[in-house]
């Protein structure tokens, strides 16, 4: 074993320093051929895993994405866009196009008493600093949000429990602004919950300000007939920790843009998710991580699973470790059970990395079927098949749902896993 061999432990293909063939200290050794900002394969441009481009080209690496709070900004989306691919814009009802003028749905808070729940004008001071739309959806929700809703949790609150419901009652298009700011040292529980039915283009935005401790359950439980695009961004400080939990189950079509930044150092993020897709229902999930900062954490892990004809689930995995993010420590994993035919799921991890300095990266995906080793088990010990098959699903799922660390809402979601089993003959 030659000493530049780096011991790769379990299952996680990690990328280190010492095994990253072609890198040095100032990142990616390019080839001579590609060594020229002249050519379009040099220079900026010459970036693994982007769309043919780098910093400052649309559509390629998430840092060279285009950010505006002005619609006009963004083109007409056609489809044909990365971002846009797998989405099928005629289901948007018009979150994209038209002018999002329907009525907002509901907010009310309940929890321990010890976040507050505020209203503040469009255009205050507080809007945008964890948040700038970076597609034509955010970009039009942020036009047409009259008003911005901000939970507080205040400096040095420990234990604090938060939960926000959201209840859509109407179809018509509209636009929401939800604002989350855990001030320094302070640590807090909070749940999106989303119930109801709405067509929905919503802004979300997560100030994690220093040595805060900010743990966040989006919940998807819209009835059938919902539409939501939500963007939810996050700014990390130093020493903050953020978890980010998404949970998709219910609605014709939900797309939730999960994306976390580092501005300080020892910093950790984690994003999780968990989806459950009927026949029909299209559920998606785009995210991005960005180490800007030397010397933090990410993890990523999310699961779901597929079931009836047309279900379609929806994957991508950005994490960028930029040239001064030395010392990263990064991880990204998606899994995906397809329980029946006609059902697709799609996933795409991507990785980027600036500088060979960090303690680890990688990235992995999985999509597959029942492992039948696992059922001849359970099968083998006198467990029915159906039964078995159920088993094998709550197993897949239930490292998903341990992480919110609430009972209560533990036990709704492993109950709602129970219905969505019940629905269909696996």
């Amino acid at each position: 074993m030659s000493e530049t061999t780096t011991h790769i432990p379990d299952e996680k293909v990690r990328i280190g320093a010492p095994s990253i063939p072609g890198f040095t200290e100032e990142g990616e050794d390019l080839s001579p051929i590609n060594d020229n900002d002249n050519s379009p394969l040099g220079g900026a441009s010459a970036k693994a895993h982007s769309h043919g481009g780098g910093v400052g080209v649309p559509d390629s690496s998430r840092a060279g994405r285009l950010t505006s709070t002005n619609v006009e900004d963004f083109a007409k989306l056609t489809g044909r866009e990365e971002d846009w691919r797998f989405t099928p814009l005629k289901r948007l009802k018009g979150l994209h196009s038209d002018e999002l003028t329907g009525a907002a749905p509901k907010v009310e808070l309940t929890g321990n008493g010890i976040a507050t729940l505020s209203v503040v004008s469009a255009d205050d001071a507080l809007n945008g600093v964890a948040h700038t739309p970076d597609d034509r959806v955010s970009a039009n929700a942020w036009k047409f949000a009259s008003e911005t809703q901000v939970l507080t949790i205040p400096k040095n609150a420990e234990g604090a429990n938060a939960s926000v419901r959201i209840t859509g009652d109407s179809l018509a298009p509209a636009a929401q602004h939800l604002i989350v700011v855990a001030e320094e040292n302070s640590e807090a529980t909070v749940v999106l919950d989303h119930v109801g039915s709405a067509v929905l283009a919503q802004n979300v935005e997560f100030d994690v300000r220093a040595n805060a401790r900010l743990t966040v359950v989006s919940l998807q439980a819209w009835e059938d007939d919902a539409v939501h695009a939500s963007s939810q961004q996050a700014l990390v400080a130093q020493g903050a920790s953020f978890k980010h939990i998404a949970v998709s189950f219910g609605g014709d079509l939900v797309r939730v843009n999960p994306s976390a930044r580092f501005t300080g150092e020892r910093a950790e993020i984690e994003l999780y998710g968990l989806y459950f897709a009927d026949a029909g229902q299209h559920l998606e999930h785009r995210l991005f991580v960005d180490h800007a900062v030397a010397n933090c954490k990410s993890n990523v892990l999310y699961k779901g699973a597929l079931q009836g004809k047309d279900a379609h689930t929806v994957w991508v995995g950005d994490v960028l470790i930029q040239k001064d993010a030395v010392g990263t420590d990064s991880y990204e994993a998606n899994r995906n059970l397809v329980l029946t035919d006609g059902a697709r799921a799609d996933s795409v991890p991507n990785l980027e990395i600036e500088t060979g300095l960090i303690d680890g990266a990688g990235h992995a995906s999985t999509t597959g079927r029942f492992d039948d080793e696992h059922l001849f088990y359970l099968m083998a010990r006198g467990i029915d098949e159906k039964t078995a098959r159920r088993l094998v699903v709550r197993g897949f799922l239930n490292e998903i749902v341990q992480q919110i660390g609430d009972e209560a809402l533990q036990e709704r979601l492993t109950d709602t896993i129970e219905e969505e089993l019940a629905a269909t003959e696996n």
